[in-house]
C-alpha cells in the first residue's frame, strides 16, 4: 500500500549520498522525489505543498552533524540521514497527535455516531469497533441498526453482534433518529455502557443525508462522531471528510481497508485538512482487524524503516501465552514442527504476510519484489497435519516410507514435504546461529541509541542465507523475487569428487 510513498523517500535519501552538507540545490533535488510521491499517493495538493515546506525550512537551518553516539557506539552519519529524521518529525506532526483517546461519562451510557457514505465499510468497522471496546476495555457495547434504506443492512449488523456477543436494537419500520432516540433506554435495560449507532450512508453526498445525520446529532447528542473513510478513495475521501466534517463537526476518523491497494494519501491530509486526527486503521476482514493508530507507526513504515511497535502489539493481541519458553527453544534451534505449526496459526491471525513484513524492521534487507503467498501456509500446516505426534517432535524420523505417506494424506507430493522439512531444518540451523550471536541484542547493536548490542553484518549474512534456495525459511508463504534466469543446480557427487582429486594432490606434494 505504502510502496509509492516510500520509493519516493527512498530515492530522496539517495540523492544526498555523499553529501556532508543541507543546501538549497540537493534539498530541492531531494524534495521533488518526495513531491512526486507525495501526489501520485493521492495526498492531496494543498497538504503535499505545506509539508514540502516545512521540511525545507527544517532542513536548510539545520546544522548538519556528521557523527552520532559515543565511544564504540559512535556511528558516521550523513546528510541524508538527517533528511529522513526531518521528514519522520514531520509526517508524525502531519498525522498526529501522537494518540488520541475516546473518552466517555461515567454517570451514563456513551454514545458514538457512526457516518459514512455507502460502500467505505461503515457497518463492518462499527462491529470492529465494538469487538475493540467489548475485548480491549472491557465495555458492554449495544449496537443500533438506524440504516433503514440499505437492504438487510439490521441483519448484517445482527450477524456481526453475535459474533461478539453483543446485543442489537432495532425497530422495523422506525424513523432513523426514533431509533436512535429510544436506544439509550435500552441500553439502560441491558445494562450496556456504550451505545454505538450505525446510521445510513448514500453513495454521495446529498442534503438528504446531512440532514437526516444532523436530526440524529440533536435528538441523541453523542460524546463522539466517527467517520468511516475508505483509504482507497485517495482524494476523494478528503473532500468527503470535509464535507462530513463542515456539518457534523466530527470527533476524529477510522481509516478503513488500509490493507488494500490504496496509496496511503488519505491518511496523510485528512488530519491537516479538517484538524481531527485519525483514531483507528483497519486492516483486513476479520472483527479483531481494528487498531488504534500511531502516527509514528505509520510514518515509520513509509520511510521504510518498518514498524516493530506496531508488530509486538499484533503479537500481542493473538498470543495467548507466555511464550518465552518458545523463543528461547527457538534461539537454540530446538524447535519441532509442532511449534512451527503454532507459529504459522499465530502468523495467520496476525493479519495478511505483506501487512506483517511491511512492519519488519530493516527493510532494506528484504529484496523488493518478494513474493508473499497466503495459500503457502494453509499447504503447510496440511503437511504438518498429515505427521503424527512422533514425527512433529522429531523431525529426523522423516524417512522416505513416511515422506511418502505424508504426501498422500495431505494431497501434495514427496518432493513437498522433502522440500518443507529441508527448509525446516535450515531454518532451525539459521535460528540457532542466530541464538548464539545474542538474538535480537546481538543484532542491533549498531543503531544509535541501543546501547551498544550486536552486528548487523551477521543479519545481512544472514538473511542472505535464508533467501539462498528461492524462499526465506524463516517466514513461511515468502520468497525471493522472481527471475526469468534458470537457476544453476549444484552436483554434490561431481563436487564431492573434484575435492577428493584437490585432496589427493595437495598429499602428493606434502610427500614430494
Amino acid at each position: 500500500m505504502l510502496d509509492v510513498l516510500t520509493d519516493g523517500f527512498k530515492n530522496a535519501k539517495n540523492r544526498l549520498q555523499g553529501k556532508a552538507t543541507l543546501n538549497e540545490d540537493n534539498i530541492t533535488v531531494a524534495l521533488e522525489d518526495v513531491r512526486k510521491s507525495l501526489l501520485e499517493a493521492d495526498v492531496e495538493y494543498s497538504v503535499t505543498k505545506t509539508f514540502l515546506g516545512r521540511v525545507k525550512s527544517k532542513a536548510l537551518g539545520l546544522d548538519v552533524s556528521l557523527k552520532a553516539g559515543s565511544g564504540q557506539d559512535r556511528l558516521k552519519v550523513t546528510a541524508g540521514d538527517h533528511f529522513i529524521k526531518i521528514c519522520q518529525e514531520e509526517l508524525e506532526s502531519l498525522m498526529g497527535p501522537e494518540s488520541f483517546k475516546l473518552d466517555f461519562p461515567t454517570n451514563r451510557p456513551g454514545k458514538v455516531m457512526m457516518v459514512g457514505l455507502q460502500g467505505v465499510g461503515k457497518t463492518t468497522t462499527t462491529g470492529k469497533l465494538a469487538h475493540y471496546f467489548k475485548n480491549q476495555l472491557k465495555k458492554k457495547p449495544l449496537l443500533v441498526a438506524a440504516d433503514i434504506y440499505r437492504p438487510a443492512a439490521a441483519d448484517q449488523l445482527r450477524v456481526l453482534a453475535d459474533k461478539i456477543g453483543v446485543p442489537v436494537f432495532h425497530i422495523l419500520g422506525a424513523k432513523p433518529e426514533e431509533i436512535c432516540l429510544k436506544a439509550e433506554a435500552k441500553a439502560y435495560e441491558l445494562g450496556c455502557d456504550l451505545i454505538l449507532y450505525d446510521t445510513a450512508g448514500r453513495l454521495a453526498i446529498d442534503d438528504e443525508l446531512m440532514n437526516e445525520l444532523s436530526t440524529i446529532k440533536r435528538e441523541t447528542k453523542p460524546d463522539h462522531i466517527l467517520l468511516v473513510c475508505d483509504a482507497m478513495m485517495g482524494q476523494d475521501a478528503v473532500s468527503t471528510a470535509k464535507s462530513f466534517h463542515e456539518r457534523l463537526d466530527l470527533s476524529a476518523f477510522i481509516m478503513s481497508k488500509m490493507d488494500g491497494d490504496a496509496r496511503g494519501g488519505a491518511a496523510l491530509s485528512v488530519k491537516e485538512i479538517t484538524g481531527r486526527p485519525i483514531a483507528f486503521i483497519g486492516a483486513g476482514e476479520g472483527l479483531d482487524r481494528l487498531e488504534e493508530f500511531r502516527p509514528q507507526g505509520l510514518a515509520s513504515r513509509i520511510l521504510g524503516m518498518g514498524d516493530v511497535v506496531g508488530l509486538m502489539e499484533d503479537f500481542s493481541r493473538v498470543s495467548t501465552a507466555d511464550r518465552e519458553e518458545e523463543a528461547l527453544r527457538m534461539l537454540e534451534g530446538k524447535f519441532s514442527f509442532r511449534d512451527f505449526y503454532e507459529q504459522i496459526s499465530m502468523i495467520q491471525k496476525m493479519g495478511s504476510l505483506k501487512d506483517i513484513i511491511a512492519k519488519l524492521p530493516m527493510q532494506n534487507l528484504i529484496p523488493k519484489g518478494i513474493n508473499v503467498d497466503e495459500t503457502e501456509l494453509l499447504r503447510i500446516k496440511s503437511m504438518i497435519d498429515s505427521m503424527t505426534e512422533k514425527e512433529r517432535l522429531n523431525p529426523n524420523l522423516l524417512n522416505d516410507s513416511r515422506i511418502r505417506r505424508i504426501a498422500k494424506g495431505s494431497g501434495n507430493t514427496p518432493k513437498d514435504v522433502t522440500e518443507l522439512v529441508s527448509r525446516f531444518k535450515v531454518m532451525r540451523g539459521i535460528m540457532g546461529n542466530f541464538g548464539k550471536m545474542g538474538g535480537l541484542g546481538g543484532l542491533m547493536g549498531k543503531i544509535p541509541g541501543m546501547g551498544g548490542l550486536g552486528q548487523l553484518n551477521d543479519m545481512r549474512k544472514m538473511a542472505q542465507q535464508m533467501m539462498g534456495g528461492g524462499g526465506m525459511p524463516g517466514i513461511p508463504g515468502m520468497s525471493g523475487p522472481t527471475s526469468s534466469s534458470p537457476v544453476k543446480r549444484i552436483d554434490k557427487d561431481k563436487l564431492k569428487k573434484v575435492r577428493k582429486e584437490a585432496a589427493k594432490k595437495r598429499k602428493a606434494n606434502r610427500k614430494k
